[in-house]
């Protein structure tokens, strides 16, 4: 990729002299309607001289969002202000550069749009950069930016930050802004991020996280024995291997089975409560225009309007009683691991429908947790195995996000050293 950005080395920090939007777009992670200057940050702050790009979810002032949807980008109309998050990040130093692409409507995990195409995964070029968070990831793996924003209601961060071999936070619920998001599931919508560098990853968190804080040391580890067994033999084997390395730096570890065999009814109650929050949001328009829509994407939205009131409210119940048990375990100062996905990504030329409706079941099954429970979930870049990144996943405590991004940042040189 061609680039005007120079750059100098202070103190071993790269600070960008020129901020510039990309000349080039190797890996198809941008949207057709991606800025054409950038919007320059503060010329100090904690992230100057840093450049990002946001999903095209988020709200720019004048300017239209498609969510994925050429047929929604048609009917919108300028936004009348900017996202905070955006504007927070542009107020501690940072420079907006692109729009990514998403999946359409965000209603999938894979990364692969009809309309605006599917973003390269330039850590593993046959397979996809996973969803919905797609070419946010795409192009902080492909240093096109320094990092992105994105949003995860099921797993549009951690799964793309997986894949990719990522840093990716789903911070507690609301403890991130999202005014000037468009919304899918409120109640599971949180906004997140993804980054190369731990320390930046930290640093992001510090401009981002706001609300309640709950400070404790790490003290207590919990393996998911359960989700460790669901996962593919070859990425259970490189991710034990390197935890053998890593645990010197964590608490003794205990084996616990967190979900065991509710863990298909814990999936199917946030698939009912997603899809029931949906017919509030997106659906109405999605299913008032659906020829213009992917058929594995129309299929979700029809059988998101099916959903019934007493369905939903059974899942709601359930969800009580998940969020207790997870709240249970995930107390001040315990940290819960386990693989981010069970799956590896799916290679590019598979359609999205029938053959990826187990990859998107075993996924869900993964992701639910932390949503279920409000919890903060980090994934970082543990392994490879199969030619692909395999991310580790810390679920910690409400409020314990930033305890989260230390242990990313103190895991960072020993997982370096491995390599």
């Amino acid at each position: 990729m061609a680039s005007s950005t120079t750059q100098t080395t202070i103190y071993g920090v790269v600070m960008n002299e020129k901020i510039s939007v990309p000349d080039a777009d190797p890996v198809g992670a941008l949207m057709p309607h991606t800025l054409k200057e950038p919007l320059l940050g503060r010329d100090s702050g904690p992230l100057a001289g840093r450049s990002f790009m946001v999903k095209d979810l988020f709200a720019i002032a004048g300017r239209k969002v498609s969510n994925g949807n050429p047929a929604w980008y048609a009917e919108a109309k300028g936004a009348p202000a900017t996202a905070r998050a955006i504007q927070w990040l542009l107020d501690a130093g940072a420079s907006l550069t692109g729009i990514t692409v998403c999946d359409e409507f965000f209603y999938s995990l894979l990364g692969t749009n009809i309309h605006y195409g599917t973003p390269i995964n330039v850590r593993a070029e046959r397979h996809v950069a996973g969803g919905s968070s797609c070419g946010s990831a795409a192009a902080v793996a492909a240093s096109m930016c320094d990092f992105a924003l994105g949003s995860d209601t099921g797993g549009s961060i951690r799964v793309p930050a997986s894949f990719c071999g990522l840093y990716g936070l789903r911070p507690t619920f609301e403890r991130i802004d999202s005014f000037g998001a468009t919304p899918m599931a409120p109640s599971y919508d949180t906004i997140g991020f993804v980054a190369r560098d731990a320390e930046l990853f930290r640093s992001i968190g510090r401009v981002l996280l706001t609300g309640d804080k709950v400070d404790a040391d790490i003290k207590r580890l919990i393996v998911a024995e359960d989700m460790f067994a669901r996962a593919e033999t070859s990425m259970d084997e490189a991710i034990w291997q390197v935890f053998s390395m890593i645990g010197r730096s964590l608490p003794q570890a205990e084996r616990k089975i967190i979900a065991g065999d509710d863990i298909e009814d814990w999936r199917n109650a946030f698939r009912a409560i997603q899809g029931f929050e949906i017919q509030s949001t997106l659906l109405p328009f999605a299913l008032s225009h659906r020829d213009s829509l992917a058929p594995a994407i129309r299929e979700r939205f029809e059988m998101a309007a099916n959903i019934t009131p007493a369905e939903v409210e059974a899942a709601r119940a359930q969800r009580v009683e998940i969020s207790k048990r997870m709240r249970g375990i995930a107390q001040a100062g315990t940290v819960i691991v386990m693989p981010t996905t069970s799956e590896f990504p799916p290679e590019r030329d598979i359609p999205d429908g029938a053959s990826t409706v187990e990859f998107r079941s075993k996924t869900l099954a993964s992701t639910c947790l932390a949503g279920h429970a409000g919890l903060p979930e980090i994934s970082i870049p543990a392994a490879e195995a199969a030619g692909c990144p395999v991310g580790l996943s810390f679920i910690g405590w409400p409020g314990g996000d930033e305890a989260l991004l230390d242990l990313a940042v103190r895991l960072e040189p020993v997982l370096r050293n491995k390599a």
